[in-house]
Formats: structure tokens, sequence, C-alpha cells
């Protein structure tokens, strides 16, 4: 997978290099092989309300964006065959090493970025995340190698420095600014064993009030030799939510500094392109049908899944430009040879259906 991932990463490196920012969005999708009875090599990603277990891969991936939102590609993606713990492991979860958790794909991840940015010294790589990278350990990485800033959006009430918890020190601050955001519609999803339920949302433009505020986080206790970690936090909260929709409310945690309204706003438009990677997950899955393919061994599905995740980028950055920019000429996508074979196939398409028009009128 990583090999066959290898020279479109390259073209991803080169098209960051020529940004002054870029955002890497990370996130994990689980992808369902349940039907697959004689593939070798699945782990758990799940189970329903009868323990019955579904088997699969868990994808995740590194989505490169440009500040206003334009795919740029692929730079890391790795998949991971979950194992269930056993009974026997009676560790406590703060007792277990953060490399045998999920959640280490969420620093390897940070990792490649932070290889990635000692190419290029005149482009700031953010690291954009959402509730699930909300750990300690991952700030903690951070701060040891700081070339990648963090964008996490909180999951914690977190102790801080100071009397009181994280989420109540911001709300108590004045309100900085008010702003209006582009809620996206939100279909409502069941509970599963590793999500909880989640309501449905209608699009809307949303009317918000915006804090920020500097803390300083203490370490939890299995890690009390650790001194505290200083972020910036800004909340997001919307004022008057239609009635029986839940309002958003957010809370995002940054090294960025956040010193105005400015600041807190970008952080803000920065965290909402974090939908671009759910939006590639749906291509990949919806579009490129992966979880249809059928393979014997979990290493082929990681292979013919590498080739559709530049393919899904790839029609992604397609749906998104002709939506910009309709009129750009075919040549900014597409090579020579790709428009050719492209003609003669909607050659062979018009053929097909006009003698299937003239069949239908003979008849």
């Amino acid at each position: 997978m990583e090999n066959i991932l290898v020279p479109h990463r390259e073209r991803t490196i080169r098209r960051m290099k020529a940004q002054q920012t870029v955002l890497c969005i990370q996130d994990g999708s689980d992808l369902d092989y349940s039907n697959l009875d004689r593939c070798e090599g699945l782990g758990v990603i799940g189970s329903n309300q009868t323990g019955a277990k579904s088997m699969g891969l868990h994808l995740h991936s590194t989505l490169v964006v440009t500040p206003r939102g334009l795919p740029l590609g692929v730079l890391n993606a790795h998949c991971l065959a979950p194992v269930s713990r056993s009974e026997a492991d009676k560790r406590r979860p703060c007792d277990i090493p953060i490399e045998e958790k999920e959640s280490f794909s969420w620093i390897v991840g940070l990792r490649g970025c932070m290889e990635v940015a000692k190419e290029m010294p005149h482009t700031r790589l953010v690291s954009v995340m959402d509730r699930e990278a909300d750990f300690f350990e991952l700030f903690d990485e951070q701060r040891r190698n700081p070339s990648v800033e963090l964008l996490v959006r909180a999951k914690h009430n977190r102790t801080t420095t100071e009397e009181g918890k994280l989420f109540d020190a911001v709300k108590q601050t004045q309100v900085r600014a008010n702003l209006r955001i582009s809620v996206k519609r939100q279909s409502a999803r069941p509970k599963k064993s590793k999500q909880k339920a989640r309501p449905g949302r209608c699009a809307r433009t949303a009317e918000t009030s915006v804090r920020y505020k500097q803390v300083e986080l203490r370490p939890p206790d299995y890690h009390k030799d650790k001194p505290p970690i200083v972020l910036w936090i800004v909340h997001v909260v919307e004022d008057n939510p239609p009635e029986g929709d839940e309002g958003i409310e957010w809370y995002l945690l940054t090294t960025m500094k956040i010193e105005s309204v400015q600041d807190a706003e970008r952080c803000l438009r920065w965290y909402c392109l974090r939908w671009r990677i759910e939006d590639w997950h749906r291509v990949l899955k919806s579009g490129c049908r992966i979880e249809e393919a059928a393979h014997q061994s979990a290493e082929r599905l990681k292979r013919s899944i590498a080739i559709n995740l530049v393919i899904a980028w790839r029609i992604m950055l397609m749906t998104l430009m002709d939506r910009e920019t309709p009129e750009l000429p075919v040549e900014v996508l597409f090579s020579d040879l790709e428009i050719e074979v492209l003609n003669a196939y909607a050659k062979k398409k018009t053929s097909s259906y006009r003698s299937y028009l003239e069949m239908r009128c003979a008849w």
C-alpha cells in the first residue's frame, strides 16, 4: 500500500511546497468487509447489539488541502486490522502504552507531517483533527517537535493550572466576536459499538458567539512528570439554534497564537475545512465502492484501497474545481493521452445509445 502511494505522495509534496500554508487533515474510517468470509487478515471493527462482530479494516489517512479548501492530495494512509482486547488483559487504560492503542494512529500521522515539514521550510503545516485526537500524548509529541501546528477539537473538559475546568475558563471570558457559520446537513446515526448515537441536523447559517483564551493544561496523573501544555482555546457556540435542533458548540485547541478576532476567525474557518476528508471518504465508499472489493487477503484489499484513494481524491478535485471555475480548460486536469481515451469512450457510449434508439424506433 505504501509503495503504491509513493508517486502520488511525491506529487502531493510538490504541490504543498508551492503554498504558504497547508492544512493536513487527519481522520479515520472503518471499512466493512464482513461479507468476505474467506478473507485472511481482517480485524474486528465493531459489533452489533446481538454481539455479532463486524470484520474489516480501519483506514487512517492525511488529506492535504489549501486554506481555501482545494485538495492537494493524500500525504499518508495506512490500514489496521483491529484486534479485540483479550479478556485476560486486566490493565487499566492508563497503564497501556500509547503505542498499543488505536489512538496511536494520530501520532503516526502527525510524525508523517513533521517528517515532510523538513523538506519545506517556507510552507506552514497545520494538522487539523477531530475530537478523537484530544489526548495528552499528541500535544506532548508536538511540543517536542513544533514544526507542525495543531488544531484539534476538544473532547475532554480538562483541569487547567488555574482554578476550575477548561471549558468553564473560556466560557467566563467576554464575547470577542459574533460570526456566521455555514452548517452542513447531518444525517442521524444510530449507536454503534465504538460510536455514540448522533442526532440529525438541518443545513443552515448559524449565528455564533466566539471567545478565546490562552490556557495551561495539567498533565494526567499517569504523566505527572511532564510539564503543563500551553495552548489556546477558541469557543464557538450557536446563540439561537432552530427548535428541536441541537445547536453547534465547539471548543478548538490550537498551538497557534490567537491574539485577535481575525486569528480566531481564521482558526474556525480552517477547522470547518475538516469536513473535506469526510467528503473524500464518502467518494471512496459511495463513488469508488471500495467496500465492494472482493479479495482473499487483507494485503490485496490494501493495494486496492491505495489505488482508489488517489482516484477518490481526483474525483473530488474535479468536482470542486468544476463548481468554482467551470470555464477551466480540460487540459488543466487531463493529459493528452487521457483526453484521447475519454473522447473515444464518449463516442463509443454515444454510438451505443444511438444504436439503442434506432432499435427502439424500428421495433
